[in-house]
């Protein structure tokens, strides 16, 4: 056999691998692509079809037409190209499809940390060299989180129970009370959930607390969670409520800390519009959480601190407080907004004149933003976004830049220009938020945004009030308030609504209902078959979202205890689909 016979037969060889190889990821690509479900129907089919046909005619004639060195060359090229873009593009499928699995995941357990601190100067490294000194412990605050610590502690020390301690334990009623003892040398240690860490900072003369203490010794215990969405039928076609929950941490975004970013999205796809109600992180409401959560139960707090207990209370807690139902959360925290704003090549956001700041004082480091267009990458729109001591109107316009940077978020992700950035878009949403929307879900609106390319209006409206220094149960002590303006929870009611059913928020400019705060609202409960009890549409006869009319005449049982003298108008508009629970895996 010559030396030219011998080459041809591996080149055949070679070529019929390539080609099976080819048909196997071009398959698999097929596979991945359909069932994604992220394009519409008439856009999946014609480019399957497309793509099967371009592949099996290259396949064909590489196979058939050797004759010449230049097919061979220009054939072998056109055959190992596609190999790569499809080997590539299942790359890319494989990573969609798990990015979609990891935020839609919704975990059942959460895990607490509760750590046995003394001062950094202290001598004190383990817990055997706390014999004879005092230990200070909260009397009512996380008694779940005292009460397993000390647990643990007996055994290390084997004795049955705590007052077999060697050491004494000295109650207080706040967690402010208890560093304080601290400080002062009342106590050499004490035990503290590391949820509360951040409070403690909050405190002025406790603002170094995290570097002038130290854990000698911690533990840690899961709690069972539930936070189960309020499906839409048809999420494309019908309204919702999400609740996004910020968390003022960095890393995992499931560690439970403060919500320092509470914002309803309305969303109404018929009539493409989205409203963005922001309330403040130091409102004062009636907390609301489930028995097991231990929260501040029926006690007013800050808002901020039901984000400790999860974005469950959190949620339960903002739908009493505005008398509605919230189909759907979406956590992140400060890492979250870097590296999803680092991801889309930064976003673009415009000061009003007389808003320029030159320095943020929430990260001295960074450039502020002057009066006009913007570009901020991740760490100046985080810096943008907490900003609220270079402001006279503090908090409030803090939550104004928060709006203005989510707005600039789905600007950007929704704008075609997005598609030079998608592979560091889905590193950054790995691990960057959790959502109870579902993978179809999503999938369903990303193919609505490429079918329809809505032009989606954007509202806004914000909770406004006035300051105060009143208890909050988690410290323990008195705090600084917000004292949230009835008219203003009552007006943010009624501009959801409007959206809700069809309407626009602008077209609210005074209270239009008797809806009053917390008067009467039974936050959501599931019955046995799985469907909302405490959330019923007397037109439609099935669970949906409360009327909203024309003749300003609101009503629904569940939200009102007394009957309402004038009759109720039903609407012009058709009644909203019903809502079911889905219950969590």
């Amino acid at each position: 056999m010559n030396e030219t016979t011998k080459t041809s037969k591996i080149y055949k060889a070679l070529v019929i691998v390539f080609s099976i190889a080819l048909v196997g990821v071009t398959g698999f690509f097929l596979y991945q692509f359909y069932s994604l479900q992220a394009l519409p129907p008439q856009l999946v089919i014609p480019i399957s079809c497309a793509i099967v046909l371009f592949v099996l005619i290259l396949v064909i004639c590489w196979n058939h037409f050797q004759h010449s060195l230049f097919s061979k060359i220009l054939l072998s090229v056109l055959n190992i190209g596609c190999l790569i873009i499809f080997s590539v593009g299942d790359l890319y499928l494989n990573k969609t499809h798990d990015t979609l699995t990891t935020i839609t995941h919704q975990a059942t357990e959460v895990t607490n940390t509760v750590s046995l601190l003394v001062k950094a100067d202290s001598t004190y490294s383990s817990i055997h060299d706390l014999a004879d000194i005092q230990v200070g412990r909260l009397k009512s605050i996380d008694s779940l989180g005292t009460t397993k610590m000390l647990s643990d502690l007996t055994k290390q020390y084997g004795v049955d129970t705590e007052t077999l301690l060697p050491f004494k334990l000295v109650d207080f009623d706040s967690v402010e009370s208890e560093v304080k003892a601290l400080y002062d040398n009342e106590v050499q240690a004490i035990i503290l959930n590391d949820r509360y860490k951040a409070n403690v900072a909050e405190i002025e003369q406790y603002a170094n607390f995290a570097n002038e203490t130290r854990s000698i010794y911690q533990i840690t215990y899961v709690t069972k969670v539930d936070n189960s969405p309020i499906k839409v039928q048809e999420i494309t076609k019908n309204p919702f409520n999400i609740l996004i929950s910020g968390n003022d941490t960095y890393g995992d975004v499931g560690e439970l800390s403060r919500s320092d970013v509470n914002m309803v999205v309305t969303v109404n796809p018929t009539t493409k519009t989205v409203l963005l109600t922001s309330i403040p992180r130091d409102s004062y409401v009636d907390v609301y959480c489930d028995e097991q959560d231990a929260c501040a139960l029926g006690q007013k707090d800050k808002i901020t601190h039901t984000g400790m207990y999860g974005i469950n209370t959190t949620k339960q807690t903002v739908e009493k407080l505005l008398g509605i139902t919230i189909n759907y959360t979406f956590r992140a925290n400060f890492s979250s907004v870097m590296d999803i704003v680092d991801a889309i090549g930064g976003i673009d956001v415009e000061i009003p004149e007389g808003m320029a700041v030159e320095t943020f004082y929430a990260n001295h480091t960074l450039e502020g933003v002057k009066e006009g267009m913007n570009h901020l990458e991740g760490e100046r729109a985080l810096a943008f976004a907490r900003e609220r001591y270079a402001y006279i109107d503090g908090d409030n316009q803090r939550v104004r830049n928060q709006q203005t940077v989510l707005k600039a978020i789905i600007a950007k992700a929704t704008s075609p220009k997005i598609i030079t950035n998608y592979a560091s878009l889905l590193d950054a949403f790995q691990g960057a938020f959790d959502t109870t929307l579902s993978k179809d879900e999503i999938t369903s609106l990303i193919k609505y945004q490429i079918q329809e390319n809505p032009q989606w209006k954007f509202e806004s409206y914000q909770l406004t009030g006035e300051g105060d220094q009143l208890f909050s149960p988690e410290l323990g002590s008195t705090a600084y308030v917000t004292l949230v303006d009835p008219t203003s929870i009552t007006m943010a009611h009624d501009k959801i609504e409007a959206v809700l059913h069809g309407k626009s928020a602008d077209s609210i400019t005074e209270p239009v209902s008797d809806f009053t705060s917390n008067e009467g609202y039974v936050p959501s409960s599931s019955s046995s078959d799985g469907l909302q009890e405490d959330y019923y549409d007397p037109y439609s006869g099935i669970q949906s979202y409360p009327d909203y009319t024309e003749n300003n005449t609101y009503y629904d049982p569940s939200y009102y205890d007394q009957p309402i003298d004038e009759p109720v108008t039903q609407p012009e508009e058709e009644p909203l689909p019903g809502v079911e629970e889905i219950p969590s895996e």
